[in-house]
């Protein structure tokens, strides 16, 4: 099943799924082990840092045998997005999906680069997302959020024709320094205006009935990086100040096992 249409089902049905992003393999063996152990889709994100850290064939042929190997059905999908070239760099490597994000523009200038990524992807029956409003990203203001406009929304899908939407409602990229308060009422109008699936990024931290709330009101995709990021290093630094090991086969496990413990759990909350 194409990614687009397994969004547009969940979007119907008032159900989600959990997409995360992986960092090299130890990462990916994590979140993978999780979906495999309660038998769940999962969507493999990766950004642009991650691509050029791996390389983007890497990346992808990693991605695609671990799926294989691990019996779990799954997309793969380039996160935030920064140009069309990118876009088509993935989409050319056979990626099931690409962000553009071209929020931080003027609407009509993020319609523009939008509409462009979504006619190029027409010629590899690939999913687009795009986001709109402000969603802080990592080292920016939370505090000047600038939620989603239903209105709005329903004129950028028009006239991009994109699969999905990121919405801006309360969230925020990294580590939140308050406790969030999701624009739930502001979803529910979102979700009435347009027929894409709505995505929500920034869920590291979010309280558990807070992110069900969120899908119960239109939410299909929920993006996870942070958290999986923060567990794995933590419980690696932990493990190393223990010993004094150099195999890293030998200390890698725990922190993937901290990985998929974590993924387990997201998925019982969005699942």
């Amino acid at each position: 099943m194409k990614l687009q249409d397994k969004l547009q089902s969940l979007s119907q049905e008032r159900k989600a799924i959990l997409a995360v992003n992986f960092y090299n393999f130890e990462t990916l063996s994590g979140i993978l082990r999780a979906a495999a152990k309660v038998n769940q889709p999962i969507i493999l994100q990766v950004s642009e840092s991650t691509i050029l850290y791996l390389g983007l064939k890497i990346a992808n042929s990693l991605a695609r045998t671990a799926l294989a190997d691990y019996g779990v059905t799954g997309w793969l999908h380039l996160d935030h997005g920064s140009s069309p070239e990118i876009a088509r760099k993935c989409l050319e490597a056979g990626f099931d999906s690409v962000m553009i994000d071209a929020s931080e523009n003027s609407f009509n200038e993020n319609v523009r680069i939008t509409r462009q990524v979504v006619e190029m992807s027409s010629q590899f029956d690939a999913s687009v997302e795009a986001e709109l409003g402000y969603v802080a990203k990592l080292g920016q203001s939370q505090g000047d959020s600038k939620y989603t406009q239903p209105s709005e929304a329903s004129r950028f899908v028009e006239l991009t024709g994109v699969n999905a939407l990121a919405v801006a409602i309360g969230t925020a990229h990294g580590f939140y320094k308050s406790a969030p308060e999701l624009q739930i009422a502001l979803l529910k109008q979102i979700r009435q205006a347009t027929p894409a699936a709505l995505v929500l990024h920034g869920s590291s931290g979010i309280p558990d009935e807070m992110l069900r709330e969120a899908i119960h009101a239109g939410i299909s995709k929920v993006n996870l990086a942070t958290e999986s990021k923060n567990i794995f290093m933590k419980t690696l630094k932990n493990e190393l100040r223990q010993t004094d090991e150099i195999d890293l086969r030998k200390v890698f496990p725990v922190a993937i096992e901290a990985v998929t413990n974590l993924i387990g759990q997201k998925i019982k909350v969005v699942y």
